[in-house]
């Protein structure tokens, strides 16, 4: 994950767990982001609020959904990452959870978020170089 958070801005996008919902909306509009993490006043993760989590609850609770709080709404207690988890560890936590987004923590403080494109794109590079180094090491380090 290291690697995947060094191609990433530096802050993360944060709420409160009291922030209304048509607040939060408008971060993830202007961000275009499609999930924002949770945090307490301390800057402990409390849980994470996604774009499927607002449309899930507008299905079931029309308009009002805008006055409620992301406490409402969010996954309580995300599963997490740390900077050592491996991209294909990653993309099968994401894959089995049905979750885009995935907190990274180091020493139980949050240090950034992942997607699933920064995980594909991580996918991608891997595998690229992997067949980078077998055609190398095919043709003698001819290229």
């Amino acid at each position: 994950m290291a690697s995947l958070l060094k191609r990433k801005p530096v802050s993360v996008i944060a709420v409160s767990p009291d922030a209304k919902i048509r607040e939060v909306v408008l971060v993830l509009a202007e961000k275009r982001i499609g999930a924002v993490v949770v945090q307490s006043a301390n800057q402990d993760l409390l849980g994470i609020l996604s774009e499927r989590d607002v449309v899930r609850s507008l299905a079931a609770n029309g308009p009002a959904t805008l006055d409620m709080v992301t406490s409402q709404l969010m996954t309580r207690a995300p599963t997490t990452a740390t900077p050592s988890t491996t991209i294909f560890e990653a993309e099968t936590l994401m894959t089995d959870g049905h979750f885009r987004h995935l907190p990274i923590v180091d020493g139980g403080k949050l240090i950034g978020v992942v997607s699933i494109g920064d995980v594909v794109a991580g996918l991608m590079d891997q595998q690229a170089h992997e067949v980078r180094s077998l055609r190398s090491y095919v043709t003698g380090g001819v290229a």
